[in-house]
């Protein structure tokens, strides 16, 4: 069980839920209730199927390039790092064009909660993994999926709780969590490189 809570924070504190539900509010503004909320569900389920995807075929894309797993893990913690940098100084990667077209997959699910950071962790958590664990890290990925999907279903609540502010404040904090995550990635690459 602790593996598992474990697991599900950490995708939790990848997943940046905050800052994405900044974003999916902002970019669904012409919507109606309705649509966001249909939305929300198609987001968590694209949330769900890229990172498993991600997860059990990552051990494939090391032997496929020849990338030992070491250096992924210092590159994709580099990139999360900036990507963390950059959320906690407030600065949005993608911007609110074609609002009214598909922004499921492209850009909600990726970059802005699957970003690159996440997808080189993803890869990462997959490889030398026992049967189990592996089946723990599905379970706490499915679990954080859904709570992504119930954060955006609910986005119009948490929106008038915390305010405009109240969420750039949660946004830039977490961003100061995932820079702490990206340099514990980071480290245990080097430490395992060496």
């Amino acid at each position: 069980m602790n593996d598992l809570i474990s697991i599900y924070l950490k995708m939790m504190v990848l997943y940046t839920p905050f800052f994405g539900l900044s974003c999916f509010l902002a970019m669904s503004r012409e919507h109606t209730q309705a649509e966001r909320r249909h939305m929300a569900w198609r987001v968590a389920l694209a949330v769900l199927v890229s990172s498993v995807a991600l997860f059990l075929f990552g051990r494939f894309i090391f032997m496929l390039f020849g990338i030992t797993a070491d250096a992924f893990r210092i590159g994709a913690g580099s990139v999360l790092f900036l990507s963390a940098l950059a959320m906690a100084q407030g600065k949005t990667p993608v911007e609110n064009k074609e609002a009214r077209h598909g922004i499921v997959i492209v850009p909600l699910t990726i970059p802005v909660i699957v970003g690159p950071g996440t997808i080189g962790a993803l890869l990462v958590m997959g490889v030398n993994q026992t049967f189990n664990a592996r089946l723990i890290s599905l379970a706490g990925i499915a679990l954080a999926s859904i709570t992504i999907g119930l954060m955006l279903f609910l986005s119009d609540r948490i929106s008038r709780l915390l305010g405009d502010a109240g969420l750039q404040i949660v946004s830039r904090l977490t961003g100061l969590f995932v820079c702490a995550l990206a340099a514990q990635i980071i480290f245990t690459g080097i430490k395992g490189y060496y």
